[in-house]
């Protein structure tokens, strides 16, 4: 076998071999109506005859998101544009690291072997997961990914506490503060955020790829919505404009993650009273610092 970018064993601090030099990474693929992608691994390949995820070595010019959507296309025919990310995982074995990448399906694909490296791919309800002969490491792990499965983040920010937070002349032009902010948020699209930054600080090792609504009002009402940005324009009062979408985000998807972004100390009492979690405005600004100007994750 021709060995590429990222390919090889790598031999761990915790003391057994993995693959890829820089890391591996899986995708866990699911959609309410098919379950999950399992991949049933030829037996020639490391853990052979067992199922998990399709994926395989990080290269050392991509991050493992993007890893694990292509090494999908190349084994099950799933083309990247069909993938839309939800979160990831990082497992720490010490001095290698695998992450599974969730994600659901923007369009109706038929996945299929598509290399030598899988016997067979299939859907599986998440029931029967655990009636198949699983890869160790995927077994374990299966419990806290399942937990997860087709949850997204939903990031409800208030735009003017946002901006308001920070000393960098704001004031005299709110609607471009507002701007700005907005094509911050839109980073989040590509690189996601850190769980504890958006405020799910017990979800350890989780990075999340958010629905973004900004709610803003004021001087700030006509911002247009950006990729990955979705704008909410008060009507009358902004902090039950932030209520009211936090709350209808909440019954429309219930098992998701619904995040209001502010300091405001009664608005906060007020989100989480519909089932909101609040997180901070300085987590999120110093997340969004992060990603500019390189971005990424």
């Amino acid at each position: 076998m021709l060995l590429g970018d990222g390919d090889g064993f790598i031999h761990c601090d915790c003391g057994e071999r993995h693959w890829g030099l820089h890391g591996a990474a899986g995708l866990l693929l699911s959609t309410e109506d098919r379950g999950v992608l399992l991949q049933h691994r030829a037996g020639w390949t490391h853990h052979g005859e067992t199922w998990a995820l399709p994926g395989g070595a990080v290269r050392s010019d991509e991050t493992p998101a993007a890893a694990a959507i292509r090494e999908t296309w190349e084994e099950t025919a799933v083309p990247p544009e069909a993938v839309a990310l939800r979160a990831s995982l990082v497992h720490e074995h010490g001095s290698w690291r695998y992450t599974t990448v969730l994600a659901t399906l923007t369009t109706n694909v038929e996945p299929h072997s598509a290399n030598d490296e899988s016997l067979a791919v299939d859907w599986v309800e998440p029931s029967e997961v655990e009636d198949y002969p699983l890869h160790r490491d995927f077994a374990a792990s299966w419990p806290a990914l399942r937990d997860q499965l087709g949850r997204q983040l939903v990031l409800v920010v208030d735009a003017a506490n946002v901006v308001g937070s920070r000393p960098d002349g704001w004031w005299r032009d709110r609607a471009g503060a507002a701007l700005r902010l907005r094509d911050r948020l839109s980073l989040l699209g590509p690189a996601g955020i850190p769980a504890a930054d958006a405020g799910l600080n017990g979800l350890v090792g989780w990075r999340w790829w958010p629905r973004v609504l900004l709610v803003v009002e004021g001087k700030a009402s006509a911002t247009p919505a950006a990729p990955g940005v979705e704008v909410i324009t008060a009507r009358a009062d902004g902090d039950t404009a932030i209520v009211e979408t936090a709350e209808a985000a909440r019954n429309e998807r219930p098992r998701d993650h619904v995040v209001v972004v502010t300091a405001d100390r009664e608005l906060k009492e007020r989100v989480r009273a519909v089932g909101a979690v609040v997180a901070g405005p300085s987590a999120l600004l110093t997340a969004l610092d992060a990603l500019e100007p390189a971005g990424g994750a």
